[in-house]
């Protein structure tokens, strides 16, 4: 724990005595901190470089600035407080809860002030670390605010850590409005004013090419489409390019600034608030040229097909599902020297908590393409992977989504709907291929067979009459243990059935099922 001098020092300035104290701080311990400048000087990257930043409140109050150093397996954090009041709270959580979470926090009894690493317990109450791993650098005042800087380990081998790994981070913060006694007179959970934010922290460390000279730009925008009441809209808009317009490039993609846009700080980006009755005229704004690069690049989906087949039951914390890219597809769609991923977008719906894409080779896992152990619904990025990955004929993509449904009654199951699920990858590689979906789903007879064996322990519940839809049996299971035990075992080992598209919907003449498995033949 680090402790400020005594606060009653700057008495005209209640309203920022922590600034005020910090800046005494410093000055106190000026030759503990020069040690601390001089030893961090020369790592990578520099101390005082943060390419990263965004705000963590909706009025920007709060702003974090970071940089990531994988040679020392650090975040350097900093934080600009434009308001300062009497502490903050900042950390990380498994979902974003302020229940056990991972915290640094600042705060004042009103004569001084203190800086420690801390945790917090079921209840919201705060205990201090016994190991102090979020290290204070610097604290000092400046004219935009009070400034913290501080660093933390990827993983400290500390329980009570939070592990900063690959993937969303759920980072939160806590604005201490009063004096307090002691850090375990703080209970978060009775905060007024906190937030969450969603951040990938460890960013890639990657060359971003410069933009070529001749850069254009397009906008291309919703003609102002009224929002329907409904629970879950696809809208598809098309627009036709100028007579004579030649082959380009896009080399970077914008969102286009409307007025009914609302600016939720969120890295940069921008999320509109689209309610029924209300119009959209959001858009995207293209950045393109016609220097072209030495390769067309595609998008790929990989997973699983829109389908109730594929379901989970209700009640689940933690309920797998897996896609496959299988080998055969892989074999007569992809070129001999194969393709190169380097970027991906993870995608469920709100059930979805985990994503997790694995490229195999000749029967053995290969390496992970992307995963996303704290994955969100609501925080969904193309991100750049750290090291492009090449994929080749008769390799495997295996796609696997865990999704919990503790708050839902009836199962939920695949499709388009909101409130059913999905579970994709939308890669994005070259050179492009004709391949645009390699996806699979369970085949249907053997599902039928579930319904029919759960049908004879369960006094005919379950409806398996021909009319009856998918989505209709799964809703009159009755969900007790054997039910869900077999529905897991049926998707483990169940034959798959395979779709092997191009982007003309025209499938690649492939046969599949599971490896090892009873073979499926496609119609073609």
């Amino acid at each position: 724990m680090s402790k400020f001098p005594p606060a009653h020092s700057q008495p005209s300035c209640p309203a920022f005595r922590l600034r005020e104290v910090a800046a005494m701080y410093l000055s106190s311990l000026a030759v503990f901190l020069l040690i601390l400048v001089v030893a961090l000087q020369g790592t990578d990257p520099r101390e005082d470089y943060f390419p990263y930043k965004v705000p963590l409140d909706p009025q920007s109050t709060l702003e974090l600035s970071w940089n990531v150093s994988y040679l020392h397996r650090e975040v350097h954090f900093q934080i600009l407080v434009k308001k300062l009041q009497d502490g903050l709270l900042f950390g990380m959580s498994d979902r974003g809860g302020f229940e056990d979470a991972d915290l640094a926090v600042l705060w004042s009894d009103g004569v001084q002030s203190y800086f420690a690493d801390a945790w917090s317990d079921h209840d919201g109450h705060l205990h201090m670390d016994s190991q102090q791993n979020y290290k204070l650098l610097k604290a000092w005042s400046a004219l935009e605010g009070f400034y913290l800087l501080f660093k933390r380990s990827f993983d400290t081998c500390d329980p009570k850590d939070y592990r900063i790994e690959d993937g969303t981070v759920h980072l939160i913060y806590g604005i201490l409005e009063a004096p307090v006694p002691s850090l375990g007179a703080i209970n978060v959970s009775a905060l007024r004013r906190k937030g969450l934010q969603r951040v990938q922290l460890l960013k890639p460390d990657i060359r971003i090419p410069s933009l070529p000279s001749d850069l254009k730009t397009m906008v291309i925008r919703a003609p102002n489409v009224s929002i329907p009441g409904q629970e879950t809209t696809y809208w598809c808009y098309m627009t036709e390019l100028p007579d004579g317009f030649g082959k380009h490039h896009i080399v970077m993609v914008g969102i286009d600034q409307i007025p009914t846009e609302r600016q939720d700080g969120r890295e940069g980006r921008n999320i509109f608030s689209v309610f029924p009755g209300h119009h959209d005229s959001s858009g995207i704004r293209l950045f393109y040229t016609a220097s072209l690069r030495p390769y067309d690049a595609g998008i790929m989906e990989l997973g699983l097909v829109y389908t109730p087949v594929m379901a989970i039951p209700p009640g689940e914390s933690h309920f797998g599902l897996t896609g496959y890219c299988t080998e055969t597809c892989t074999q007569v769609a992809l070129p001999p020297s194969g393709i190169h991923i380097f970027a991906s977008q993870l995608h469920t719906h709100l059930t979805g908590r985990s994503v997790e894409t694995v490229l195999s080779r000749g029967g053995q896992e290969k390496e992970i393409v992307n995963k996303d152990p704290h994955y969100s619904p609501h925080f969904q990025e193309i991100r750049m992977l750290k090291k492009v990955v090449s994929v080749f004929p008769g390799d495997v993509l295996r796609t696997t989504c865990i999704y919990n449904t503790e708050d839902r009654s009836q199962a939920t199951v695949g499709g388009f709907g909101i409130m059913e699920e999905m579970c994709v990858n939308y890669v994005h590689y070259y050179p492009q291929t004709e391949l645009e979906l390699c996806k699979s789903a369970i085949d249907l007879g053997y599902l039928q067979r579930y319904f029919k064996l759960v049908n004879r322990f369960n006094d005919e519940e379950v409806c398996t009459c021909p009319e009856a839809s998918v989505t209709q049996q799964f809703a009159s299971v009755p969900w007790n243990s054997l039910s869900r035990d077999v529905l897991k075992s049926l998707y483990g080992f169940a034959p798959i059935s395979m779709h092997c598209n191009k982007s003309s919907a025209v499938r690649f003449p492939v046969r599949m099922a599971k490896e090892g498995k009873e073979t499926i033949w496609q119609p073609f």
